[in-house]
């Protein structure tokens, strides 16, 4: 019994160590307007005046998207449990996070880019949804940015990408070199990019095969020379694998390099 206090203190150090900040609340929101950019890519727009103040201050930010707990269902909104967000009934709030492709603060709208799979809790809420129907936003989150002083960039990432890579181009200076590898699933999944004059981009197929991400890790170490910066995002064991890559076979300093891992295969996506 003598042990008891100290077990209680660890135990309470314990919890509070696995709690996590409370991200941004979230702001009701609905949907404005929908388009199929490619079989694979659909475009929402979502709005309200809850937006009002929300402030995206960096591109290849991100963003969480509070869905309905099911098709069909008003949306509910959920409760920070400490590290994570919780439905009144105790279960897991259906949130996926998503970098947006385009906010106007003056229009209070938002656009996503969501990638369709089979089947999902975004991909089914994207193909069923209705104008006007109700979801929540909540953010951006922490964003890291390229170095403002690389006269050269690797832009490299599966469709989960595309957006980042999007406001990625339209940010760069027009007078540094870009290159970009982008990896889908289907040509018919390629889409336009933001025009930028020293920017080349390759699109390349992924195998049916094939692990995710084995395109676009095949493309960036088929590059005779990396450029000063290098950013790349997508699935997240072939993610991690380009960092190991990058820091151990070419000897890049950690500064140089941004890798995030957008989504893991085996989970739902969207």
């Amino acid at each position: 019994m003598a042990d008891s206090d100290s077990d209680s203190d660890s135990d309470s150090a314990a919890r509070l160590r696995s709690l996590r900040r409370e991200p941004p609340p979230f702001r009701r929101v609905r949907l404005i307007s929908r388009e199929q950019r490619s079989p694979r890519l659909l475009r929402v727009v979502l709005g309200g005046d809850s937006l009002e103040g929300f402030v995206i201050e960096a591109p290849a930010s991100s963003v969480r998207l509070l869905l309905p707990p099911a098709i069909g269902e008003p949306l509910v909104m959920p409760e920070w449990a400490g590290n994570q967000f919780e439905l009144p009934d105790g279960r897991r709030a259906p949130i996926r996070t998503f970098t947006p492709r385009h906010h106007d603060p003056e229009r209070h709208e938002l656009t996503l880019e969501i990638v369709l799979h089979a089947s999902g809790a975004a991909t089914d809420w994207a193909k069923s949804a209705a104008i006007g129907d109700e979801v929540a936003i909540s953010g951006p989150g922490r964003s890291e940015p390229l170095d403002a002083e690389a006269r050269s960039f690797l832009l490299a990432g599966d469709e989960s990408a595309i957006p980042a890579i999007s406001q990625l181009l339209e940010t760069i200076d027009a007078d540094r070199s870009v290159t970009v590898h982008v990896e889908v699933t289907d040509a018919n999944a390629v889409v336009e990019l933001p025009e930028h004059r020293g920017a080349s981009v390759d699109w390349h197929v992924l195998r049916s095969n094939d692990e995710p991400g084995s395109a676009m890790s095949a493309a960036v170490e088929g590059m005779d020379d990396l450029p000063d910066a290098v950013w790349v995002a997508g699935e997240a064991a072939a993610v991690q694998h380009l960092r190991r890559h990058l820091f151990d076979d070419r000897g890049l300093h950690r500064s140089a390099v941004t890798a995030r891992g957008y989504w893991k295969h085996g989970r739902s996506a969207s």
